[in-house]
């Protein structure tokens, strides 16, 4: 019988109403660059712990989901070739042994599992531009609908359809919520001219947004959607710029459909010479900076 194993660390925790956040690792393992990503998965874990909270980073190793991993896990996410692992790819990875590293959907599915209440990513995958004909939308999305999490993620990348994706999100019924702000963020940028109906302005309101949730039987997940500093965001003029000038080559190289989005983050990534990667990693660190805020208040109130 495949079982979730919780690292000690995080079995306590959760049995003791301890703060824990969940992380992913298919940034460590594909969004970042060899040796880089090491040392972003040992910072992102050690603000966790700065702030006394757990981080659960999660991941399949051998064919079994891990709930928080010991240092050797980490060092394998970081440095073994693994596959990249979404909710359907769990139980195929668990029947035939092998290791994955985990996507938003499947570490929101997992960290469900296992009882954990927040998790810090980056950005939500999305809708992306063209899915009319293609019909390219993130897994991220439907899981979302159905998992009791709270996701504190800058946004999605806005190389996606972002009006299409906060029309999905209201479709399946998932709370958009700004984090201190009104307007939707665009992961490498502070806005994205997009409105949300709802914002709040402290951890603890979080914690009251998902008490009632629960109370009134609510099943989805909630997005915390929280901007980048104005101050570190990347440059909007040089943005705009490079991603013209990415789908232009992603046009010009015939690229389409699934492939599309995979060629631009590669293709800003180099183009940008690495700002754009600079600023991923600043959104993640005050993403999860957030989440360990969020899960202690949480704690508190239960």
């Amino acid at each position: 019988m495949t079982e979730l194993k919780l690292s000690e660390e995080v079995r306590n925790a959760l049995e003791n109403n301890l703060p824990v956040v969940a992380l992913e690792s298919t940034i460590i393992s594909h969004g970042l660059p060899r040796p880089r990503n090491l040392e972003a998965a040992k910072e992102f874990e050690e603000i966790l712990r700065s702030q006394g909270v757990v981080p659960a980073t999660i991941a399949i190793l051998d064919g079994v989901p891990n709930i928080g991993l010991d240092e050797l896990g980490v060092d394998r996410i970081a440095n073994e070739d693994l596959a990249k692992a979404s909710v359907r790819d769990i139980p195929i990875l668990a029947a035939a042994n092998k290791s994955g590293a985990t996507t938003v959907a499947a570490t929101a599915h997992l960290a469900s599992l296992a009882g954990i209440r927040v998790f810090a990513t980056g950005g939500l995958g999305g809708v992306h531009r063209g899915y009319t004909t293609s019909f390219d939308e993130s897994a991220d999305l439907s899981t979302l609908a159905n998992t009791p999490i709270t996701v504190i993620a800058a946004g999605v990348k806005s190389v996606l359809d972002i009006p299409a994706t906060l029309e999905r999100l209201e479709t399946l019924s998932v709370p958009v919520v700004g984090w201190q702000t009104r307007e939707f963020p665009a992961f490498w940028l502070n806005k994205s001219g997009y409105q949300l109906d709802w914002s709040v302005d402290s951890a603890e309101a979080v914690a009251q947004l998902m008490k009632a949730q629960d109370e009134l039987g609510g099943q989805q997940g909630i997005v915390i959607a929280n901007p980048i500093p104005v101050a570190k965001q990347w440059d909007p003029t040089e943005h705009d710029r490079i991603l013209e000038i990415a789908f232009r080559a992603a046009e010009q190289a015939g690229i389409s459909g699934k492939a599309v989005t995979p060629f631009l983050l590669g293709f800003i990534v180099e183009e940008s010479k690495g700002k754009s990667l600079e600023v991923n990693l600043d959104l993640a660190r005050n993403n999860v900076s957030l989440a360990g805020k969020i899960a202690k208040a949480w704690a508190e109130i239960n």
